[in-house]
């Protein structure tokens, strides 16, 4: 399989954890974002969305949208599992990557922010607000629904699709300077997750296409 990934981008390091969560080989094929080289020709038709990740697999299929791709690496590869055993269970772990990956990241990713510099003007300090303003209160809910599981992952001791979502997202929150002291259970989940062989592989500062200096 190849993983057409940029080291920064929180979709492609959702991945890159479930990846090597299911111990599978894999070539990471660097797509750099801020070349644009997710909108050249070559890419866009390998990935029409013009995004990362963009997972080809043995046949020459193409699958795209970090979710997407998780859900099909554990109907695919169902162990170790990503998702607990009952529908109930599912739903809850679903709940939480959804909030992730469908109201906080989209909100704070490489193009709005952009967009708000380019278009409305917004200096470093606004773009900090704003920033801070949709971590904390995605956040807020992550942490009162993970509190009391009790484990040393998101839903219990051992790490699942909710922990591949949210590393990736404090990442980016800890880039940022976003203050993270108000959610100590996801700063224990993220402390503990950062010392696993998957999660340290995956990590930013490992990827091949990671500069010298970040």
């Amino acid at each position: 399989m190849k993983l057409f990934s940029y080291y920064r981008s929180s979709s492609a390091y959702r991945v890159r954890i479930a990846l090597n969560l299911k111990g599978l080989d894999y070539t990471i094929v660097p797509v750099n974002l801020l070349r644009t080289e997710h909108q050249s020709v070559d890419y866009s038709s390998l990935n029409p969305q013009q995004l990362v990740p963009a997972l080809v697999l043995d046949d020459g299929t193409t699958l795209s949208q970090s979710m997407a791709i998780l859900e099909w690496l554990d109907q695919c590869y169902p162990s170790p599992a990503l998702l607990p055993a009952t529908p109930v269970e599912q739903a809850a772990v679903r709940s939480v990557c959804h909030s992730i990956a469908c109201d906080m990241q989209p909100l704070n990713n490489m193009s709005i922010t952009a967009y708000l510099k380019a278009n409305l003007r917004a200096d470093e300090d606004d773009i900090h607000a704003w920033y801070t303003q949709w971590m904390h209160r995605g956040f807020t809910g992550v942490e009162t629904a993970v509190r009391g599981n009790g484990g040393l992952f998101c839903f219990g001791e051992t790490a699942g699709m909710a922990d591949c979502l949210l590393i990736p997202q404090m990442f980016n929150a800890y880039r940022f300077d976003v203050d993270m002291s108000p959610f100590p259970t996801l700063e224990r989940i993220f402390e503990h997750c950062n010392q696993q062989d998957a999660f340290i592989r995956a990590h930013p500062s490992r990827q091949p296409d990671t500069p010298e200096t970040p």
